[in-house]
C-alpha cells in the first residue's frame, strides 16, 4: 500500500495538468470532419430525396416523430426549402472549418449541430456509420481536439511571447448568442433538454473563459478553468475509447451467436448481395476460396471479440489495431460501403501510438516543405510539435478559439 497514494496522485496529476491524446484527438477531429464533408457532397445532386422538404420522409412525418423521441434537428424550425439549404450549407461549411481547425470549440459545436439536424431529419437513410458519426459529433464538442494540427494551434504558438488582439472571437461569440437567445425566446427548442443545455453551456463557457483570461489578475482562475477543460477533455476521450471498444465486443458476440459465422461462411454472403457488390469481379475472386472465406470469417470474430482485452498490451493492440483498419478498408471497397469505413477508422484512430502520429505528421510537415520550396514560396510556420503547455493557461487558448 505504501506505493499507492503516490500512484493515484501521478494519475490524477495527469488527468488534470494536461489534455490527453492531442494527436489522437486531432486525428479523430479530422478523420470524422473529413468523412461528413466528403459525405455531404457526394450526397449533393441527392439532398433533396434524403433529407429535404419534399423527400419521400416528408416534413410532417418528422415532426410526429420528433414529438415522439425529442430528437434535436434545426430542419424543424421550416419547412421552406431556403432553410433547408442554409442549414445544409452551414453543414457543409461548418466541416470544413473543423476540419481545419478553425475555432474549434465553436466549430465543433456547429459541426454537431449540423450532423444532428440532417440525420434526425431523416432517421432511416442511415447505417451503422451514421450511428457512430452522430455519437462522436457530440463528443468532439468536449475535447480540446484543436491542440495540434489546426489553424487553432498555429495561432497559439504565435501568440506565445504576448497578448494577442482577437476580434473575430468576440463577434463570433455575439452572434451565435445572439442566434441562441431568438432560437430559445421564440421557443423552437422541441427537443429533450440535453442539446440546448449543451449549447447553452458552451456559449457562457466561453464568456467565462474569456473573461478570466482579460480580468483576472492572477493565475488560479485561469489554472482552474484549464484544469476542468483537460478533465471534461480526457474523460470524453476515455468515453470514445469506449465506446469503440463497445461496438467491437458486441459485434464479435453476436457474431458467435449466428450460424453462419459458426460454420466459416458468413462473409460469403454479404459479397454476391447485388446492393454491396460495387466491383463484382473481385468479390468473386475472393469467394471463389473456401480457405479464404473462412479465414476472413473466423478472424474477423477473433479480432473483433479480442481487442477490448489487449489493450494493455501495446504490441498486440497495435497489431489488431493494424488489422481493423485494414478490415475497414477492404469493406469500404469491397461491399461498397466507405463512409462507415472511414468512420470506424477515425474511431479507431484513439488508439494509434502517439509516436506513429508524430512521425506521420513530420513526414506531413516535411512534404508541404518541400513542396512550397519547389514552388518558390516561403514556407508557413511550423504548427508546434508539442501540444499547449497547462503551465502557460494564458495561452492555452487563443480568445475564444478554445
Amino acid at each position: 500500500m505504501s506505493g499507492f497514494a503516490p500512484s493515484v496522485s501521478r494519475g490524477i496529476a495527469r488527468v488534470t495538468e494536461s489534455a490527453l491524446g492531442p494527436y489522437q484527438s486531432a486525428v479523430i477531429r479530422i478523420g470524422f470532419a473529413a468523412t461528413w464533408l466528403v459525405f455531404l457532397l457526394r450526397e449533393l445532386p441527392h439532398r433533396q430525396e434524403l433529407y429535404g422538404p419534399d423527400g419521400p420522409w416528408s416534413w410532417d412525418l418528422a415532426r410526429r416523430l420528433i414529438a415522439d423521441n425529442g430528437a434535436f434537428t434545426a430542419l424543424m424550425w421550416s419547412d421552406g426549402q431556403f432553410w433547408f439549404e442554409t442549414v445544409y450549407a452551414l453543414a457543409v461549411l461548418a466541416s470544413v472549418l473543423l476540419l481545419l481547425g478553425w475555432r474549434t470549440r465553436t466549430t465543433s459545436v456547429l459541426f454537431m449541430v449540423g450532423v444532428l439536424s440532417l440525420q434526425n431529419r431523416s432517421v432511416f437513410m442511415g447505417d451503422g456509420g451514421d450511428n457512430v458519426l452522430h455519437l462522436m459529433s457530440i463528443y468532439l464538442v468536449f475535447t480540446r481536439c484543436g491542440q495540434v494540427w489546426s489553424l487553432d494551434a498555429r495561432r497559439a504558438a504565435r501568440a506565445r511571447g504576448g497578448r494577442i488582439s482577437d476580434l473575430v472571437g468576440p463577434v463570433l461569440w455575439v452572434v451565435l448568442g445572439a442566434v441562441l437567445v431568438a432560437v430559445t425566446v421564440a421557443g423552437r427548442f422541441d427537443s429533450d433538454w440535453f442539446v440546448p443545455a449543451l449549447l447553452w453551456g458552451v456559449w457562457l463557457g466561453q464568456a467565462l473563459w474569456w473573461a478570466v483570461g482579460r480580468y483576472a489578475k492572477s493565475y488560479e482562475p485561469r489554472v482552474l478553468l484549464d484544469v476542468v477543460a483537460n478533465v471534461i477533455h480526457n474523460g470524453a476521450l476515455f468515453v470514445v475509447a469506449a465506446e469503440a471498444c463497445l461496438i467491437y465486443a458486441t459485434a464479435g458476440w453476436y457474431k458467435i451467436q449466428g450460424s453462419r459465422w459458426q460454420d466459416g461462411t458468413a462473409v460469403y454472403y454479404p459479397l454476391h448481395l447485388d446492393y454491396f457488390s460495387p466491383w463484382p469481379g473481385l468479390a468473386d475472386v475472393l469467394s471463389s476460396s473456401g480457405t479464404m472465406v473462412m479465414l476472413v470469417t473466423y478472424g474477423t470474430v477473433i479480432v473483433q471479440v479480442a481487442f477490448p482485452f489487449t489493450l494493455f498490451n501495446r504490441r498486440v493492440k497495435n497489431v489488431l489495431l493494424a488489422l481493423m483498419m485494414t478490415e475497414h478498408a477492404a469493406i469500404a471497397v469491397l461491399l461498397g460501403l466507405p463512409f462507415f469505413s472511414l468512420a470506424m477508422i477515425a474511431t479507431d484512430a484513439v488508439f494509434l501510438p502517439t509516436s506513429f502520429l508524430r512521425r506521420l505528421g513530420g513526414r506531413a510537415a516535411r512534404a508541404r516543405a518541400r513542396w512550397f520550396a519547389r514552388g518558390g514560396r516561403a514556407v508557413p510556420d511550423e504548427d508546434p510539435e508539442e501540444p499547449r503547455s497547462p503551465e502557460n493557461p494564458e495561452h492555452s487558448h487563443v480568445g475564444f478559439s478554445a
